[in-house]
């Protein structure tokens, strides 16, 4: 796909997600509008560049409710997700770093829609729909972004089912859709504020294992896990490393019978982080 075919692809996907909701807002559906969108025009749609309508997009993305989109939408926005992840390019776990106090422990520094494993772990809210704030540079964003709108479609399901929030510590698995990973596995953090208690230490080591056990249950033999609760939950990083690498290590030394068939990447992305992993991983 060439650049002009991008834009087309971009000028395509935002006309059919602001027709969608003006669509939603006439049926009586209660919308809740971005202050920008009225100026999301025709004459908007001609002259805006890529990084605008990409900035569109992600807004309308990241706001639109879980209504179920038509075949048409979903092979154009596919077709763009996938994409601008193969421009960025994408990371195997070849292409991690290997731990030398453990084998099946790696790290990697990058974005974790750009990596190609059996699953990638998503530091989740309690409603697990997502963020909802327009191009917020969280994790849980950027999942839900490149991902594509099935996957809001899919938690949604999930919740309603579920018939209540999800609670700490917990882990549900699905599908990554148009992100090279194969699963998702979304976990909610402990909110610790920046003073982390004993229950949250707790908390938050047990996230590691549910993520664990569910990548088990489902046969998945390579799990990225992002930085869990070190965003806006305040979790301070050097003590969450900490915790996340202890609770991973004692999950293998507990799980001999499978642990030699699954890799377990540490995914960051500040350059704090990356020291302090580094550090704890003898790297």
């Amino acid at each position: 796909m060439n650049d002009n075919e991008l834009r087309d692809e971009l000028v395509w996907c935002v006309q059919a997600l602001l027709e969608e909701r003006q669509n939603h807002m006439q049926s009586g559906d209660i919308v809740q509008m971005l202050p920008q969108a009225e100026n999301w025009n025709g004459m908007f749609l001609k002259h805006a560049d890529a990084d605008l309508l990409w900035t569109a997009f992600r807004a309308l993305v990241n706001t639109r409710m879980p209504w179920e989109a038509s075949s048409e939408f979903l092979e154009h926005q596919d077709r763009l997700l996938q994409e601008l992840i193969a421009r960025d390019g994408i990371t195997s776990v070849d292409g991690t770093t290997p731990s030398p106090f453990n084998s099946h422990l790696r790290l990697w520094r990058g974005d974790i829609t750009r990596i190609a494993t059996d699953a990638i772990v998503n530091a989740a809210n309690s409603q697990m729909l997502g963020c909802w704030r327009p191009g917020h540079h969280c994790i849980d964003n950027a999942i839900q972004t490149f991902a594509g709108v099935q996957l809001r479609i899919e938690l949604s399901k999930i919740m309603m089912a579920q018939g209540h929030e999800e609670p700490t510590a917990q882990a549900k698995v699905t599908g990554a859709y148009n992100l090279p990973s194969h699963s998702i596995i979304h976990t909610v953090g402990p909110i610790a504020n920046g003073r982390p208690n004993r229950t949250h230490k707790k908390q938050l080591r047990q996230c590691y294992r549910s993520c664990l056990d569910a990548a088990a249950a489902q046969a998945l033999h390579s799990i990225a896990f992002c930085c869990i609760s070190t965003g806006v939950f305040g979790f301070p990083q050097e003590e969450a490393a900490k915790i996340a690498i202890d609770a991973v290590q004692d999950w293998i030394d507990e799980h001999a019978e499978i642990a030699d068939e699954m890799t377990i990447v540490f995914n960051v992305f500040s350059r704090r982080d990356e020291t302090i992993y580094r550090q704890l991983l003898g790297l």
